[in-house]
């Protein structure tokens, strides 16, 4: 076990992360969806930051990608399904997708065929809190908070206070 991001490192993330956001996005356009179960909770925290250092009110939803999973069979019997939280129409906004990690690229492929149930965005950003490599589809985050190469008998652990009571990145070896 290797620690990645301690509680401090993991906010100077966030907040360099809104940095590049405000720099980059036209936030008069911008909407945060967060890919549940973690993506939602950084969205809340990018979309806090971001709004109180351009007085700004940014909407923000959350979506569910688990009927939209290639390996729902795998996964499990049955799925889970969680809400999918998206108060706004997204047709014609630019849409910046979060989530945590980055490894294959399917999670990915799914939010984006739920996200579009919901309207036809101008354009998507992707956001995510480590981006591990290991692509299996085509994709690439626009906003990464640490890169790093993980070997494959290995995997991320983020922790966050909102759900494990700690903001904590953690390499681990699977068992």
């Amino acid at each position: 076990m290797r620690v990645l991001l301690k509680s401090e490192e993991y906010i100077k993330v966030l907040q360099r992360l809104a940095a590049e956001i405000i720099e980059k996005e036209d936030l008069s356009s911008l909407s945060i969806v967060g890919i549940r179960r973690r993506g939602d909770f950084l969205g809340i925290r990018l979309k806090n930051i971001i709004d109180e250092k351009e007085g700004v009110n940014i909407p923000l939803g959350a979506i569910d990608i688990n009927l939209y999973r290639d390996d729902l069979t795998q996964v499990s019997e049955e799925a889970q399904v969680k809400n999918t939280d998206i108060p706004f129409d997204i047709t014609g906004k630019s849409i910046l997708l979060v989530d945590d990690v980055l490894y294959t690229g399917r999670t990915i492929r799914a939010a984006l065929n739920a996200l579009f149930e919901y309207g036809r965005p101008k354009k998507v950003s992707l956001l995510v809190l480590v981006d591990r490599f290991g692509r299996e589809l085509p994709f690439y985050a626009n906003y990464v908070g640490i890169s790093l190469n993980v070997a494959e008998e290995q995997y991320i652990a983020v922790k966050m206070v909102e759900l494990e009571g700690e903001d904590i990145v953690i390499l681990k070896d699977r068992k």
